[in-house]
């Protein structure tokens, strides 16, 4: 992106000033490019504080009139652009006028450029753009190196830049809901989709969790985790495989993936077995689908050996029962600080954690981000 922004200067001699102005404001704004092609003239607001906010239709989901917190550089941008819109057509209406009119039989300014014609002068000016070099991990001769390679410009498009307006807030530390308002999704899940999570948050939350870990019998065994030295930390690594709702520690089970464990499905039971506060979602989940089972069970027509097999243990229950309940008792000891940033703590790491089925059964405004670039 920063070498991208270094040649926006290029991009007005490929056709009028709109096609800057847009690809600038969907930079900044992260909006569709269709959302910013269709912007209305008077589409800058000031809020009680004198803080801008961009206003635009949300077309995707039906919803007008959204307000987006934004910057006084991307401000001045849209200011700029008024400027000239209202300089080419004088006797046009305000409430008529487009903010990016189209060049073409547009006599009085109110048809506003498309996204495809946008998206062939983008084309055409990324292409028209040195190579851009950018950092990547290959392999040579069995090892791991990391060398600048070109980027495919294939992946340099107008609807790619709300993909990096999401990943630039998440770098940023922005909390995933305050993110899922930026991006004026209605579902987290939705928000999670447009950036990945990197390595240092990725640490940093682990770190947060796992110092909320515990035995199978409640206990905690991991208070420290933020002192540990990096050799701790790729010891852990190579230690544990994940399982249902925790980890394994057992060395045979660790070394075959987690596909040698004799008490399978009843982790919960050995001494070899983790959890911590990010598991919390599943053990409650596991504990609900323990007591349905038992009660289904209880009334269904069977032999009685074939229930007995099948039928919960109690010990198995309330193991799990005071497992959760330990969990829950030592969120509640801590602050409300604490609270919202293991909150988000274990949705960083539940994003990332992959899925672990051994055959049961299922279980039911940031700060201005604008990247550096030439005034213009």
């Amino acid at each position: 992106m920063a070498q991208l922004c270094q040649h926006l200067d290029s991009l007005e001699p490929t056709g009028a000033p709109e096609i800057r102005t847009a690809v600038e404001l969907i930079i900044d704004t992260g909006r569709r490019p269709s959302e910013i092609c269709r912007l209305p003239f008077d589409c800058l607001e000031r809020d009680d504080d004198g803080k801008l906010t961009l206003v635009y239709d949300n077309h995707k989901s039906a919803r007008k009139a959204r307000r987006l917190p934004i910057s006084g550089e991307t401000g001045a941008v849209i200011v700029a652009q008024q400027e000239r819109v209202r300089a080419r057509f004088p006797n046009t209406p305000t409430d008529s006028l487009k903010l990016l009119p189209s060049v073409l039989t547009n006599a009085t300014g109110t048809k506003p450029i498309g996204p495809e014609w946008l998206a062939t002068r983008h084309r055409a000016w990324v292409g028209s753009l040195p190579e851009f070099l950018v950092p990547t991990v290959v392999t040579v001769k069995g090892r791991q190196v990391t060398k600048m390679l070109p980027f495919d410009k294939a992946k340099i498009f107008p609807y790619a830049f709300r993909h990096t307006y999401a990943q630039r807030h998440a770098d940023a530390g922005v909390a995933p809901d305050a993110l899922q308002s930026l991006m004026d999704h209605r579902q987290l899940t939705t928000t999670q989709q447009y950036y990945r999570v990197s390595e240092t948050r990725k640490r940093e939350a682990v770190e947060r969790v796992t110092a909320m870990q515990f035995d199978r019998n409640g206990s905690r065994v991991w208070r420290k985790a933020q002192f540990l030295l990096d050799s701790e930390h790729a010891r852990r690594a190579i230690g544990e495989v994940q399982v249902p709702y925790g980890l394994c520690t057992e060395p045979t089970n660790v070394q075959a993936g987690g596909h040698d464990c004799p008490v399978r499905f009843r982790c919960v039971g050995c001494d070899h077995f983790r959890t911590d506060v990010s598991y919390l979602p599943d053990l409650e989940a596991y504990l609900a689908d323990l007591l349905r089972g038992r009660e289904r069970l209880a009334a269904f027509a069977a032999d009685s050996w074939a229930k007995a097999e099948a039928m919960p243990s109690d010990e198995e229950i309330a193991r799990v029962r005071r497992l959760v309940k330990r969990v829950r008792e030592d969120l509640e000891d801590l602050t409300e600080e604490d609270r919202i940033q293991i909150k988000e703590a274990v949705t960083v790491v539940r994003r990332t954690r992959r899925v672990v089925s051994l055959g049961l059964p299922r279980v039911g405004p940031p700060e201005d981000l604008r990247p550096e670039r030439p005034a213009g």
